[in-house]
This record gives structure tokens, C-alpha cells and sequence, in this order.
């Protein structure tokens, strides 16, 4: 694949993968991309992963034919990108790593070596020239570990952007861009919202033409829409005004009180309701409309004085990936003490600019009179504000 006339793509596709990083379904597969920039010096921007070693390597080849790589770039030390170093190596002795002072100690935890007899050691700032392109180095720290590089192609405006503009899924599937990058997003990169609105900033002064993630399609056209979500999902921003109810539900009776609050807001025209049950649909898809969305309603049962176990999981994602600057619900159910609206709101409290609607929903074991004046009471406020 031609990505400019100098730059070729040699990455590859894995539909092996179930899970990837152990944790997200990835039915589309993953793409782990690598390039080759061509000039009077021959650069590779990383490996790929250890299961798809032989591939790259005859794409490589390929792609070099008699040619030798000067370079090998690693801009980021997850094995899925890192895993090959010391086969490239052992096939191509000469070539010199590039690479931060921290991938290089990582190196040295991965394969025992930080290859001092071949490195070179790059920090925010620096440069290289290959001939006609030159390639400057940016520090990303936590973009999203610590030793991140990112480069930026001045000949022909590429950014090699490492992690930052990924996306789940193969390259070989045709899907929506931003489903699959949002839940990308906020499940991996999600956390680090301010490292990653640091090297937007540094990415603004440069004339970005063309972005090279490690994960999904290269990126040619309207690179305004990219970085715009970018912007927005590092800044916690709202991306689509609309309200997702997220519940769990023993015996169907906390599900028909949040099914009776959807119909509600759909009766009073809120733009946008979506309804998510949390033990059976994916909790990464499910964290992705949290962020997505403005408004929040946490439907679930009292469980064991404490909240119900797959509530209590989805509560503790989203902490752990920053959640704030949005407006949340409780709802509640309890048959004898109820008490899980008290406890979903102790654990929210520590989140940045959190905003509580005055109106929360008590049920008591089954909807009844008074909790479903409660359900149209917060339907009212939901849709006001």
C-alpha cells in the first residue's frame, strides 16, 4: 500500500484476536500497523505484533528489496508494536534504533538488552534528516505509557501518530470510523486526557496532512473531524446531546423502571435515549455512551448493603478513566433498605464537576404509585436542563 510516493505501508491484520489487551471484544479484528519511509536512508516505523513476525518481515522485504533499513523508529513499547525488535535486529544488525530514553529501558526489561551498540537516544524537539525527509521527534508521555515518541514527516506532513488516532478493528473491514475509535479511545487512551490534549497542542503548530496511527486506517481527508473529536473526547467535552440509562436488574423490576423512564423522555422529546443492561451488553461499549453523552441515569438494586456487582464494575470504569463535566440520575431499588443511590453517589462524588439531578427514583421491589410519579418527575427535570 502506497501511503505517499516515499512512505509504504507493511503492517498487517489479525482476526486471531478475540480480545485485545485481554479485555476488549474485537469482532473486526486489529490492524497493527508499521511503515517504511524510502529516501537516501531507509526508516521503519515500528514492528508489529509477535504472532504476525513473519508476515511483516516479508513485507519488508518487499518493500526494501535490496535495500537495507538504516532505521528502525519505535515510537511505542506495547508488545503489539514492540514485539519483533530483536528478530528485526538479528535479520538487520546495522540498523540503528531510534527511540526514547524510556522505551530504551523498556527494551532492556522485554529482551534483556537496551542496545547501546546500536541506539540512538531522541527527545522532544530533536530531528533527523533521511535525505529529502526529515523527521522530528515529539515527546507524548502517556499517550498512553510513558516512553511514547510521536513523528512528524515534514517532506510530506505525515504525523506517525503511535496510539493517538487508533481505532479497533482489521483494515480489511469496512466500518464507522468514530464507533469503533470512541471505544478505542476512552477504554485505552481515555484516562490521559490532558497528555493528550498536550500534544494536540504541540500537533497544532505543525502542517498535518495525513495522520499514520499504530491501530486502524491512515488518515487523509477532513483531518478537521479527527482532531475535533479528539479535542473533545481528551477534553471531556460533550460529543451528541442525549441521555444513556445504564441499569442492572434482578427479577425485571429495576429493567421496567428504566424502561418506563426511556418512554418518558421519548414522550418529551429528548433528543436521544439510549439504554444499556449492564450485565449483559459489552461494558467497553457501554463506558463509550457514558463519555458520548451528556446525561447519565444509573438504574440498580440495593445487592448486600452495597450496589449490584455489575453497576458497582461500570461505576468503577468510568472513575477509572476520568469521568466528569457531566450531569447523573440515580435510581434505586430496594425491597428493605434501600441504599444503593446513596452509595453509587459516594463513589461518583470524587469525579470532576459531577452535577446530581435534585430528583431521584426509590422503588420499592416494584414500580408502584409514588415511584412512577418519582420516573416522571426526573423525566421532566432530565428534559429541562
Amino acid at each position: 500500500m502506497d501511503i505517499t510516493k516515499d512512505i509504504q505501508y507493511a503492517g498487517v491484520n489479525d482476526h486471531k484476536v478475540d480480545l485485545f489487551e485481554g479485555q476488549y471484544k474485537v469482532a473486526n479484528g486489529m490492524a497493527y500497523n508499521s511503515y517504511v519511509i524510502l529516501d537516501e536512508k531507509t526508516a521503519v516505523m515500528d514492528t508489529v505484533d509477535a504472532a504476525f513476525l513473519e508476515e511483516w518481515m516479508q513485507n519488508l522485504k518487499r518493500i526494501l528489496g535490496t535495500r537495507t533499513p538504516d532505521y528502525l523508529v519505535v515510537q511505542h513499547m506495547e508488545p503489539d508494536h514492540s514485539a519483533n525488535i530483536a528478530a528485526f535486529v538479528e535479520e538487520y544488525p546495522e540498523t540503528v534504533i531510534i527511540s526514547s530514553a524510556q522505551a530504551f529501558n523498556m527494551m532492556r526489561q522485554f529482551f534483556g538488552t537496551d542496545y547501546a551498540d546500536r541506539r540512538l537516544v531522541v527527545k522532544d524537539g530533536d530531528s533527523l534528516s533521511l535525505g529529502t525527509h526529515t523527521l522530528q521527534f515529539i515527546s507524548a508521555p502517556m499517550v498512553h505509557w510513558p516512553e511514547v515518541t510521536v513523528t512528524y514527516d515534514s517532506y510530506d506532513k505525515v504525523l506517525f501518530s503511535a496510539d493517538g488516532f487508533g481505532k479497533f478493528g482489521a483494515l480489511d473491514v469496512e466500518e464507522d470510523w468514530a464507533c469503533e475509535a470512541r471505544r478505542y479511545y476512552f477504554g485505552i487512551v481515555g484516562k490521559f486526557g490532558m497528555q493528550v490534549q498536550n500534544l494536540l497542542k504541540k500537533a497544532a503548530a505543525l502542517d498535518i496532512r495525513m495522520i499514520c496511527p499504530l491501530h486502524g486506517p491512515v488518515l487523509k481527508d477532513n483531518l478537521a473531524y479527527y482532531i475535533g473529536l479528539y479535542q473533545t473526547w481528551s477534553s471531556y467535552d460533550i460529543e451528541s446531546e442525549g441521555i444513556m440509562i445504564a441499569y442492572t436488574s434482578v427479577y425485571g423490576n429495576t429493567k421496567a423502571a428504566a424502561k418506563l423512564l426511556a418512554d418518558k423522555l421519548a414522550e418529551k422529546g429528548c433528543p436521544k435515549v439510549v439504554v444499556a443492561d449492564l450485565a449483559r451488553e459489552d461494558m467497553s461499549e457501554c463506558v463509550e455512551d457514558a463519555f458520548r453523552y451528556g446525561k447519565l441515569v444509573l438504574a440498580t438494586t440495593t445487592y448486600n448493603t452495597d450496589i449490584f456487582p455489575s453497576m458497582r464494575e461500570f461505576i468503577n470504569e468510568l472513575i477509572g478513566h476520568n469521568y466528569q463535566n457531566r450531569t447523573v440520575a440515580l435510581m434505586e431499588n430496594g425491597s428493605w433498605a434501600p441504599l444503593a443511590a446513596k452509595a453509587m453517589r459516594t463513589k461518583l462524588e470524587g469525579c470532576k464537576n459531577i452535577t446530581f439531578t435534585e430528583n431521584t427514583v426509590q422503588i420499592r421491589s416494584a414500580l408502584n404509585t409514588d415511584s412512577i410519579a418519582q420516573i416522571e418527575a426526573l423525566a421532566e427535570e432530565l428534559c429541562k436542563n
